[in-house]
């Protein structure tokens, strides 16, 4: 077992200080914390505008609640670009530079090679994202009174999502050039939310077509799926209650892109721990076939 674990846990960690001696990893780590404390401030401001308005803590609670999920969001786009491109190069750039034939030529095989990128990367982009996500649901809380209810769980959910674009991206590493294998995986991760959205569209307006399309972009990248459980892990029970009294049927309500009814379940979560292994299964088959 340890001439396995041995050169795993040994890529693992030049992996790790390959991505703390990059500057873009620092700069990611300075903008992030420029945004949340911007984000704060604005929120902060817009809180005590509407309290002097005269409105009630419940519309407050559900007016700041819709933007948590709107700047989710945007942190969800902007961790789905960091995975892409700290995975676009993993394998490919060291093909390129023959670096791999050195590396390979000890006693390290292919798949523990690619393993060892793959768990060090997901490290990286995880951590990052999970600290990133509870960072911004903390200043927003201290900022505004209001804490969603599941805060972990929404953090987990977009961390999840980054991991799903650095696999992606990673499988694309073995045969694409670096900057095709994440232009790539960033247009797929769109695509597929913009399938959710049509989805949605697609129950309202009674249409099979959409509705197959969301079903099917779910199962063969699960990002939006994923998202989904981030938006309901993030909304508070009043914004379910009000929107279920409102008197709009299922169908009204799926119809918005910002808005879940249900979290995530079981089966879906097993179908991404199998959509996983089968990604990075295909990774590990291209690179055996791949010539350096």
């Amino acid at each position: 077992m340890s001439t396995v674990v041995r050169p795993l846990l040994v890529i693992v960690r030049l992996t790790l200080l390959d991505a703390l001696r990059r500057r873009i990893l620092w700069v990611l780590i300075g903008l992030t914390l420029f945004v949340v404390g911007l984000s704060a401030l604005g929120f902060d401001r817009l809180v005590s505008l509407a309290r002097e308005n005269g409105s009630s803590e419940t519309e407050v609670q559900l007016g700041v609640s819709q933007m948590l999920i709107v700047v989710a969001f945007m942190f969800s786009f902007i961790l789905a670009m960091t995975a892409a491109f700290i995975g676009a190069p993993a394998v490919s750039s060291d093909i390129d530079s023959g670096v791999l034939l050195a590396i390979l030529a000890r006693p390290i095989g292919r798949s523990t090679f690619l393993a060892g990128r793959w768990l060090g990367l997901a490290l990286v982009a995880g951590l990052y994202a999970l600290a990133s996500g509870l960072l911004e649901i903390g200043a927003m809380k201290l900022a505004s009174g209001y804490g969603p209810p599941d805060p972990l769980g929404a953090a987990g959910a977009i961390a999840l999502q980054a991991i799903l674009i650095l696999s992606l991206t990673l499988l694309f590493s073995t045969r694409l050039p670096s900057i095709a294998g994440g232009a790539i995986a960033v247009v797929l991760f769109g695509m597929c939310w913009v399938a959710g959205v049509l989805g949605g569209l697609g129950l309202y307006l009674k249409a099979d077509l959409m509705e197959q399309i969301a079903v099917v972009s779910r199962v063969l990248l699960p990002t939006d799926g994923i998202w989904r459980g981030a938006i309901y892990a993030l909304e508070p029970p009043i914004v379910i209650a009000v929107a279920t009294d409102s008197g709009r049927t299922s169908e009204q309500l799926a119809a918005n892109p910002f808005f879940a009814s249900t979290g995530l379940s079981p089966a879906y979560l097993a179908w991404v721990a199998a959509w996983f292994a089968i990604v990075l299964g295909l990774a590990v088959l291209s690179f055996r076939r791949r010539e350096l």
